[in-house]
């Protein structure tokens, strides 16, 4: 779905500014949403029959999504997180339990608010590094200490958080799978 996902974002307005055309973004996108559709199918089979509404809501979700279908109302920073980050915790618990409970919906919550406050920090930090061409001021601070701003300045508090909280999923990630060991 990732590379779909991206491959759709960047057929609306080249936001990664790849030099890919457009074919090759199509097929891209094509490419990986038989890919993950055809996963989800197998799941059907392997798993349970029960998925068939997680493997439809994610397709729908990257096509609304990406391609900023109805009008864009799915493409904002409530859905980036009910879509990349409670959706893929909520179908991956199911796959794996075939119920939902209380764990299931902290964990589907908590995957929730950490992609509300990526998008938080990315949002900026993306405006910083893509589109300023320029930062003019001065930071004065209580003691009479200035500091002059720049985008750099101003995008590292940004981007170590963004790598404090992908490293921290990642480590999350790590101890869930080896408490299943």
């Amino acid at each position: 779905m990732g590379v779909s996902a991206h491959a759709l974002d960047e057929l609306q307005g080249r936001p990664l500014g790849t030099r890919l055309s457009d074919s090759s973004l199509i097929a891209l996108a094509a490419t990986g949403l038989v890919g993950a559709t055809g996963i989800g199918v197998a799941g059907l089979v392997v798993v349970s029959p029960t998925l068939a509404p997680f493997v439809a809501a994610g397709v729908f979700l990257v096509l609304a999504y990406n391609l900023e279908l109805f009008g864009g109302r799915f493409h904002n920073d409530f859905w980036f997180a009910a879509a990349w980050g409670a959706f893929p915790a909520v179908t991956s618990y199911w796959a794996n339990s075939l119920s939902f409970g209380i764990a299931g919906a902290l964990v589907t919550a908590a995957c929730f608010a950490l992609s509300v406050g990526q998008r938080r920090l990315s949002s900026p930090a993306r405006e910083l590094r893509r589109r300023t061409a320029s930062v003019t001021g001065r930071q004065v601070l209580i003691d009479g200490r200035s500091v002059e701003l720049s985008p750099e300045r101003l995008a590292a508090p940004l981007d170590g958080a963004l790598y404090a909280l992908a490293m921290a999923v990642m480590l999350l990630a790590c101890g869930a799978v080896l408490a299943r060991l």
